[in-house]
């Protein structure tokens, strides 16, 4: 049971907390600041006077006259290194704005500056705050709500009955996209980040990371993010897409990390296991099943004229966030256990919500 937050207790942490971090954590994110700067801004920005502030009315702020960058103390101690890295590149976004384009007729959320963070890949909502509801954001969340129930339905008892509706949610994922692209419907894009930046990723990680990127609409790639509280990094994974497909690839990494692990304590005793040290094989196995059985769905689709042929916008959106991607092989070894799993994979049904994210998050996805 996660205890109540006292937000006294919690303010009494960060000070704490910021004798033996603060200095490391600043350091941290200067380094931030220089990849954004060479990365998004072509090394344009002049680097200013990096301080946390006990504000409580700003997550970030620019400051014009002395050239200060202020970032919320309770921002980068308390909140995931996605926002706080977001909220410092809204702020680059506002000095690039400010000192190199010099523009001064404008609101600070103005055109200018909307189109500064567009071309970035750059949150361009005020102090994070959400956007406002759109005529397609309507739309696209009455197809999450029709996907929500028929991944319901794919919970049933009936084999038969359950694959039926996991493939109508497919076939549901797939049009609405199709249909989307085709209309060249004004989309915005969000990012999410999945896995545990305190553990070491596994080769299950990568291959469910691969699977999304292939079914699912979204783009994923391996990012690093810094924790403040330990004074070091980890990585995980980062995905970008519409909302609601962001709300789903969420679900579907959280689903099949959790039946993975199923399977392998359901089947560990099968013959064609040798010992433990199998296990990422086996769980590899079944998430290669799981995409063969998602590229049949997906074959059978085509041949009703259903084809997906990628989002252009995406890809752009997706680029001006990476403009520096390094692609890697990896080397999966196949063995009797990774036989195994992929036959246990192709009869895996995706279904049901889930109550807490893969980042430990106590969002509910797809919140019936």
């Amino acid at each position: 049971m996660t205890p109540e937050r006292n937000p006294a207790t919690d303010h009494a942490t960060v000070d704490a907390l910021s004798a033996d971090l603060e200095a490391a954590l600043v350091r941290e994110l200067r380094v931030r600041y220089e990849w954004d700067n060479r990365s998004r801004f072509a090394s344009r920005l002049v680097t200013p006077v990096i301080m946390l502030t006990d504000s409580t009315t700003h997550l970030g702020r620019w400051h014009s006259a002395t050239r200060i960058l202020e970032l919320s103390r309770t921002l980068v101690f308390e909140r995931p290194w996605l926002e706080v890295a977001s909220v410092l590149e809204h702020e680059m976004a506002h000095q690039f704005v400010d000192e190199v384009l010099r523009i001064r007729g404008e609101t600070a959320h103005g055109e200018t500056f909307r189109r500064v963070c567009a071309e970035r890949g750059i949150d361009a909502r005020a102090a994070g705050s959400p956007a406002a509801a759109s005529a397609e954001s309507a739309r696209a969340d009455r197809v999450l709500e029709r996907i929500r129930k028929l991944l319901a339905l794919a919970g049933s008892s009936n084999q038969h009955e359950a694959e039926i509706a996991m493939r109508k949610a497919h076939e549901l994922m797939l049009r609405h996209n199709i249909e989307a692209t085709a209309a060249h419907v004004e989309r915005s894009y969000e990012i999410r980040h999945l896995g545990d930046a305190h553990k070491r990723g596994t080769r299950v990680e990568s291959e469910v990371a691969g699977l999304l990127s292939e079914f699912f609409f979204v783009k994923v790639i391996r990012v690093p993010v810094y924790l403040p509280r330990l004074g070091k990094s980890g990585m995980v994974y980062e995905i970008a897409g519409t909302r609601p497909n962001v709300e789903m690839a969420s679900h579907v990494f959280a689903f099949l990390i959790g039946t993975a692990e199923r399977l392998w304590n359901e089947n560990r005793h099968d013959a064609r296991v040798r010992n433990g040290r199998d296990r990422l094989a086996y769980q590899a196995g079944v998430i290669g099943g799981f995409r063969e059985k998602l590229l049949s769905e997906r074959k059978d689709l085509k041949q009703t004229g259903l084809i997906w042929v990628g989002d252009g916008d995406l890809d752009g959106f997706y680029h001006a966030r990476h403009p520096h991607i390094t692609t890697r092989r990896h080397r999966v070894r196949i063995n009797s256990a990774h036989a195994a799993g992929r036959e246990a994979g192709r009869t895996v049904v995706l279904h049901k919500p889930v109550e807490h994210g893969p980042s430990g998050s106590t969002r509910r996805l797809l919140r019936g």
